[in-house]
C-alpha cells in the first residue's frame, strides 16, 4: 500500500493535536509521545501549541504539583517531558546504555583527578541520604549537603576545550539517567527558568529492555507513522538491530512512502480525513519536526539553512496544513515577528496573523530567547516588527 505525502500531513494534523486542541498537558504530551525538554521554554510552548485553552498554569500545575508530567533523560541523551507512565518505557528502553557510557567517560574524566567508581558510589550514597532527609534540594544546597559535589576537575588536558567542571554537574545527571534522581520542584524565577530541584526518584517499574522498546517503537508509530527505519533510529538512538526487533515485536506493517518503506501499526491502513485547514506557531525544538530523520515531506529543503542551527537543532517554525511554510521569533520588547518562506494565500496568513494574537496572549509579556539561535529567529528578532 502506498500512503501519500498528503495523507501523511492529514495524519500529522488530526493526531499531534495541532488541528483538534487537546484538553490537558498530559494529552498534548502524549499526542507526540514526548515533549522536548532541553529548553525549559519549549515544553511550555509545545504544550501551548496543543492545548485548547494555552497558559502556563496547566503545565506548572502538572509538572510540580500533581507530577503527572515527568522531566528526564531519555533518546539520544536529550531531555524530554513525558506523561508519569511513560517514565518506566522511556528509562528501560533507551536509557541503560547512555547511563553506562556517560559513567564511563566520567571515570575517563576525572581519573587523573583521583576519582573512581568506588568514590563515585560512596558520593551518590551520600547525596541519596541528602535528600531522603531533604526531601528536595537544587544543585546548589546539594552542594552544601554533599561538599564533595562542589570539587572541581580539569578535564581533556591539553586539548583546545580544556576546562574546569564540578563533580556535580556530571554526577547528579548521571544519578538521573540510572533512575535515582528526578528533576522536580518549582524552579526560581517564571516558568522560562531553566532552575529546578533534585528530589529522589520514585520507584519505577521493572520492564524488560524489549519489551520497553516494542512499547515506545507502538507509540511513536501511533503518533508519527507512518515512518521509516531510519527514521525511527534516529528518534530513539537505538541500534538498527533494536529498532526492527522494535517493529516486529509491534507487528508493523510496511508501507509504500515517497522515500521509500516505511510502517505503520497493524490496522492503521484506513485513509485519515483530512482535518480543516490549520495553522501552527511552533517552538524550537518542537516534537513535531524533531519526530522524524527525513523532512522533506513537510519542510522543503532549501528553507533548512534558514530554520536550523549548525547542530541539527530546529528553531521555531510557522506552519499551515501539516508543513512548515515560514518562521518566528520574539523581539526584546515580546513583540512576535514572523516571516513566511512561501506564498500560502491571504487565508493561510489571517490563520497565522490568529496564532500571533492567541499566543501573545498567553505569554502574558513573557519573552523567549530560544537555548539554540537559528538563522531565521536571529534574524527576526533583531529587525522590522513586520510581517512581510
Amino acid at each position: 500500500m502506498r500512503i501519500s505525502t498528503e495523507q501523511r500531513r492529514a495524519r500529522l494534523g488530526s493526531r499531534h493535536r495541532l488541528a483538534r486542541k487537546a484538553a490537558t498537558p498530559e494529552e498534548a504530551a502524549a499526542s507526540v509521545v514526548a515533549l522536548h525538554g532541553t529548553d525549559p521554554a519549549t515544553v511550555f510552548l509545545s504544550a501551548g501549541a496543543r492545548l485548547a485553552e494555552p497558559g502556563p498554569e496547566p503545565v506548572e500545575r502538572a509538572l510540580y504539583t500533581e507530577r503527572t508530567l515527568v522531566r528526564m533523560t531519555g533518546m539520544r541523551r536529550t531531555v524530554f517531558v513525558v506523561p508519569a507512565g511513560l517514565a518506566p518505557v522511556v528509562h528501560h528502553s533507551s536509557m541503560l546504555p547512555i547511563a553506562r557510557r556517560e559513567r564511563a567517560s566520567m571515570l575517563k574524566a576525572f581519573g587523573p583527578g583521583g576519582w573512581d567508581d568506588a568514590r563515585l558510589k560512596e558520593v551518590e550514597a551520600s547525596v541519596l541520604a541528602a535528600l531522603a532527609a531533604a526531601g528536595e534540594a537544587t544543585t546548589t544546597e546539594l552542594g552544601v549537603l554533599e561538599p564533595r559535589l562542589r570539587e572541581q576537575v580539569r578535564v581533556a588536558v591539553g586539548k583546545p576545550y580544556e576546562g574546569v567542571v564540578s563533580v556535580g554537574s556530571r554526577l547528579l545527571p548521571l544519578m538521573a539517567m540510572d533512575g535515582l534522581l528526578v528533576r522536580r520542584g518549582r524552579h526560581s524565577g517564571t516558568w522560562i527558568s531553566g532552575q529546578h530541584r533534585w528530589g529522589l526518584a520514585p520507584e519505577m517499574a521493572e520492564l524488560a529492555v524489549h519489551e520497553a522498546q516494542a512499547e515506545l517503537a507502538r507509540r511513536w508509530l501511533a503518533a508519527f507513522g507512518p515512518g521509516t527505519e531510519a527514521d525511527l533510529k534516529w528518534w530513539t538512538g537505538w541500534t538498527l538491530k533494536d529498532v526492527r526487533a522494535a517493529l516486529a515485536a509491534v507487528g508493523a506493517v510496511a508501507v509504500e512512502l515517497a522515500e521509500g518503506t516505511g510502517f505503520v501499526l497493524p490496522g492503521d491502513l484506513d485513509e485519515v480525513a483530512a482535518p480543516e485547514p490549520w495553522a501552527a506557531l511552533l517552538p524550537a525544538l518542537d516534537p513535531t519536526p524533531m519526530g522524524w530523520q527525513a523532512r522533506d515531506w513537510y519542510l522543503p529543503p532549501e528553507h533548512r539553512a534558514e530554520l536550523f542551527d549548525r547542530s541539527g537543532n530546529i528553531g521555531p517554525t510557522v506552519w499551515w496544513d501539516g508543513r512548515v511554510v515560514g518562521g518566528w521569533a520574539q523581539r526584546r520588547d515580546g513583540e512576535i515577528v514572523w516571516r513566511l518562506l512561501a506564498d500560502v494565500g491571504a487565508d493561510a496568513r489571517a490563520a497565522v496573523e490568529a496564532e500571533v494574537a492567541g499566543l501573545a496572549a498567553w505569554l502574558g509579556g513573557i519573552t523567549v530567547t530560544p537555548r539554540f539561535r537559528t538563522p531565521l529567529e536571529r534574524a527576526l528578532s533583531a529587525g522590522p516588527s513586520a510581517e512581510s
